[in-house]
């Protein structure tokens, strides 16, 4: 089943500005909201359906490339360098998200209550969410080209087993206290984080041997991680609820971000989506032609050396470069040509080029068609 248009799911149109395109979420998400529909399953997934659709469409950089590419500019898991994984972009929809969407759309009240923008629902109880971990994962050029598995092993926090909390007494479970300033304006009420239980609402009330302060203990786990083809050196993927819990029941995991560490090849440098490869061949190859078998990151091709072949010509493999991670196309596999030239010779080597050094057929002579190292350089980029 096709995926409804983000600009269809909010009702607005393709020029909508950033204001109307904020208008019409928040009248979406007070029509949707889970408060003012209990146990609508429909205004649930219409409510998540609408979050989505602002997440992409009120970032400037993730609404540009969906106007260009559509949904397919999300479908390996997010928008932008730390999108994948998990999150809006990916399809799947974390109710702790959308609702920290709420301090923009409905003037700071957060992850807290509907009634705050007009249901006169419920108060939604504070949740925690725990803090992010980084990781650096090597991957090779064949790994880029095809996509890749990988699992590693890491260190995250997590509720002891036999932990229990009870609320905090201080908040009584909301996460936050009020608090009164005298100001030349008047009186002037403001939320602050909960000092005792720093936002989870929660506080410990049994404490397992060998666990810290809020509960918690560090466990080691293995985490795959779904590196898709076409990432590059630094971009930043996301995996949900895999990086350190907080304490307390209503609590979330934060996330694992993983940071992309590119190894150089031995024998192909990388242009973009583009692969470099220098070609050595010798002077009685380049003159009668030959036929070479080398390694690409997708395997072995042949290619065909033409007879008189001039050193620093470029043969370009179409589509056997890296594909894209937009999913738009794949790029050229290159190949330089270089002669290698023989340094020691023989007495019998050395008169044949010497009986040749007048003969025209090895004076150079280079033609129109022959273009020069910046006319090569030029079209490569072009």
């Amino acid at each position: 089943m096709a995926k409804q248009d983000y600009y269809e799911t909010l009702g607005i149109n393709k020029g909508a500005t950033a204001a109307e395109i904020k208008k019409a979420y928040r009248k979406k998400a007070i029509k949707f909201h889970p408060d003012k529909n209990p146990d609508d399953k429909s205004a649930e997934e219409k409510f998540k359906k609408a979050a989505e659709a602002y997440e992409i469409l009120s970032d400037d950089n993730k609404k540009a490339r969906y106007d260009q590419y559509g949904h397919a500019a999300f479908e390996n898991g997010g928008g932008g360098a730390g999108g994948f994984g998990g999150g809006f972009g990916g399809g799947g929809m974390n109710m702790e998200d959308i609702f920290s969407q709420f301090g923009d759309i409905f003037g700071g009240q957060g992850g807290g209550g509907f009634g705050g923008f007009g249901g006169g629902g419920s108060r939604r109880t504070a949740r925690v969410k725990g803090s992010n971990m980084r990781i650096r994962v090597k991957i090779t050029l064949a790994d880029i080209a095809n996509g890749v598995e990988k699992k590693v092993k890491v260190k995250r926090k997590v509720q002891a087993d036999g932990a229990t909390f009870k609320t905090c007494n201080t908040c009584n479970g909301q996460g936050q206290v009020m608090q009164v300033t005298n100001t030349i304006l008047g009186r002037m009420q403001t939320a602050a984080t909960c000092p005792k239980c720093h936002g989870a609402g929660q506080s410990i009330d049994k404490r397992p041997k060998g666990a810290d302060a809020n509960g918690m203990v560090l466990n080691d786990e293995t985490v795959t991680i779904k590196i898709p083809a076409g990432v590059s050196d630094g971009i930043q993927l996301k995996v949900s609820g895999k990086g350190n819990e907080a304490p307390g029941k209503n609590s979330i995991a934060g996330d694992l971000l993983v940071v992309i560490e590119e190894l150089s090849h031995d024998s192909l440098t990388r242009e973009g989506m583009n692969l470099h490869y220098d070609l050595y061949v010798n002077f009685s190859e380049a003159t009668l032609g030959a036929s070479k078998e080398i390694e690409t990151v997708t395997g072995k091709v042949k290619i065909k050396i033409e007879a008189g072949t001039q050193s620093g010509k470029i043969l370009r493999l179409r589509g056997k470069g890296l594909p894209s991670i937009e999913r738009y196309g794949t790029g050229d596999f290159l190949v330089h040509i270089n002669l290698w030239t023989p340094q020691n010779l023989n007495k019998d080597q050395k008169s044949f080029f010497e009986k040749n050094l007048e003969d025209e057929n090895f004076i150079p002579n280079p033609s129109k068609s022959d273009k020069s190292f910046f006319e090569k350089v030029k079209d490569m980029f072009s």
